[in-house]
C-alpha cells in the first residue's frame, strides 16, 4: 500500500487573480500542438486539468459543476479512447475525486475553497521563461494549470481532506452533511385561523 501525503485545504487563495486570463479553445489549440512531452503530460487527454476532459472544450479556470453528473456518463469519451485518470462519486457520507497528477519533479499543488462553493485544484507546472512575466495574469496554462469544481450545498467544506500518494494520485473527500437520526427535525407551526382575526 503506497504512502499518503496530506495537502492543507486552504480557504483562503495566496495568489488571488491567478487565472484572470480566460483560456480560449483556438488558443490551446495552438499552445498545444507545439508544446513539449510535459505539457502534454499536464493537459493531454484524460487529465483532470484538459480543457478536453468531459468531452468539449471548457475552460478548466471556470467552475464546473462535476457532482451533478454520473462519472462514467462524463467521462465515457475519455475512457474509453485513452483511459481517464479521473473519477469521482458519491457514498452515504462524502464525495470523493480521484485524479491522476502530471508526473513532474517539482510537484506544487495547491488545494483552495473559495468562498464554500468551489474548490481550487492548482499548481505550476514549469518556471516561465521570463520571471519578470507575472505567470498569475499572464498565459497561466504555459507555466500553471487549474481546474475549479462547484461544490454540492450539501458539503461540510471546512472539513475537507486532501492526500496525495507517491504515484502522484490525488484524492479529495467532501464530508456530506448529515441529518443525526436522534434528533427530530423541526416540525412547521400552522397559525391558527384566529390569528389573522
Amino acid at each position: 500500500m503506497s504512502m499518503k501525503q496530506a495537502l492543507e485545504v486552504r480557504s483562503e487563495d495566496r495568489t488571488p487573480h491567478k487565472w484572470s486570463v480566460s483560456l480560449r479553445e483556438d488558443v490551446f489549440d495552438s499552445f498545444f500542438t507545439r508544446a513539449g512531452g510535459a505539457a502534454k503530460g499536464v493537459f493531454g487527454e484524460g487529465s483532470l486539468f484538459s480543457p478536453l476532459l468531459f468531452g468539449k472544450f471548457f475552460d478548466p479556470s471556470d467552475a464546473f459543476p462535476l457532482w451533478d453528473f454520473d462519472s462514467e456518463v462524463l467521462l465515457s469519451s475519455p475512457q474509453s479512447s485513452t483511459g481517464s485518470t479521473v473519477d469521482w462519486f458519491a457514498t452515504e457520507h462524502e464525495y470523493v475525486l480521484r485524479a491522476k497528477l502530471p508526473d513532474l519533479k517539482k510537484l506544487d499543488v495547491q488545494i483552495y475553497v473559495d468562498g464554500g462553493k468551489v474548490v481550487e485544484i492548482s499548481g505550476r507546472w514549469r518556471q516561465s521563461e521570463s520571471e519578470a512575466k507575472d505567470w498569475r495574469t499572464g498565459r497561466w496554462w504555459e507555466s500553471g494549470y487549474v481546474r475549479r469544481l462547484e461544490l454540492p450545498e450539501n458539503v461540510k467544506w471546512r472539513k475537507m481532506e486532501a492526500n496525495i500518494d507517491e504515484e502522484h494520485f490525488l484524492e479529495i473527500r467532501i464530508l456530506k452533511h448529515m441529518l443525526d437520526p436522534n434528533v427530530p427535525e423541526e416540525k412547521m407551526v400552522e397559525p391558527k385561523d384566529s390569528e389573522f382575526a
